[in-house]
């Protein structure tokens, strides 16, 4: 049973075209998140994500594209969708843990790549991954004027001192040998202060979409002056890593979990066949940026 709803002015709309009609999805907030599709027909689903400007973030505009698109695909298979905001750390650990059913945006994760939380088991054990969409560049990150260390090959980057956000997925490659101890790896809780580790000179580079390290900073509570330390003295390395889909990544130990994908991987389909994930992407730019 829900408590009695208060729309809120925190809460966001979401909008979405299926058939040519337009479906409009009320949120409301709702246990220290916000709640979609409350007469659903099929189940509630528990989902954590977290705020990685300008794709998804409580502070942004519609609170991201992402946002408003994963809401949509999970509304019109019928689901009552919550949305809780979390440090990326607990996001993972409530995912692999049980206590959330859907952990989103996830980049790809390989079969190798073990749990932090679940001792003796492998991320993939816990977590069930979607067919992708749309995601975005990932790439080092350097102090303004340095030369470039990475060549395109990550060989080229071994014993370098790299920073990562505690938790991510990053490329499975690059994953890879970070679980293999070739490289010396400093983590941060969040973006902003991987960014802050760069500046700092505590890493040689720091890892990560280059876009969302550079809104994080904009979008921080940092005052102006330090924003624009931060932002001045750091650039791209020349050659990027790769492109990165993204993907909704489902905990095992819920029941249903298999139905549960399969509906979010026909959304996901309908969705990108006709149009409408490429409309609301668009619509995230042209009414927020």
């Amino acid at each position: 049973m829900f408590t009695p709803l208060v729309f809120a002015q925190n809460a966001t709309n979401v909008g979405y075209f299926k058939d040519a009609s337009y479906h409009l999805v009320q949120g409301v907030e709702h246990e220290n998140g916000y709640l979609y599709n409350p007469k659903g027909d099929k189940k509630l689903l528990r989902v954590v994500t977290l705020d990685w400007p300008p794709y998804i973030g409580q502070a942004l505009c519609n609170k991201g594209w992402v946002f408003q698109f994963a809401v949509a695909i999970l509304a019109e298979q019928g689901y009552k969708v919550h949305v809780e905001f979390l440090p990326w750390a607990r996001a993972v650990r409530a995912a692999e843990t049980g206590k959330a059913d859907i952990l989103m945006p996830e980049y790809y994760i390989e079969d190798s790549a073990p749990s932090d939380y679940i001792p003796g088991k492998t991320r993939r054990e816990m977590l069930a991954l979607s067919n992708s969409f749309p995601g975005g560049e990932i790439g080092f990150l350097k102090r303004k004027g340095e030369k470039d260390r990475f060549d395109g090959n990550l060989l080229s980057l071994k014993g370098q001192k790299i920073g990562v956000v505690r938790g991510y997925q990053n490329t499975p490659e690059f994953d890879a040998m970070m679980d293999n101890g070739e490289f010396v790896i400093i983590e941060a809780v969040d973006d902003l202060q991987l960014v802050k580790l760069l500046v700092g000179k505590r890493v040689d580079l720091i890892i990560g979409d280059p876009k969302v390290l550079r809104f994080t900073v904009n979008y921080s509570q940092l005052s102006k002056p330090e924003k624009v330390n931060l932002l001045s003295n750091i650039e791209n390395e020349s050659k990027l890593l790769k492109y990165n889909y993204l993907y909704f990544a489902l905990s095992k130990s819920k029941p249903q979990w298999r139905q549960v994908l399969d509906d979010i991987n026909k959304s996901l389909y309908q969705f990108s066949n006709s149009g409408e994930t490429e409309r609301i992407i668009e619509m995230g730019n042209l009414e927020c940026f």
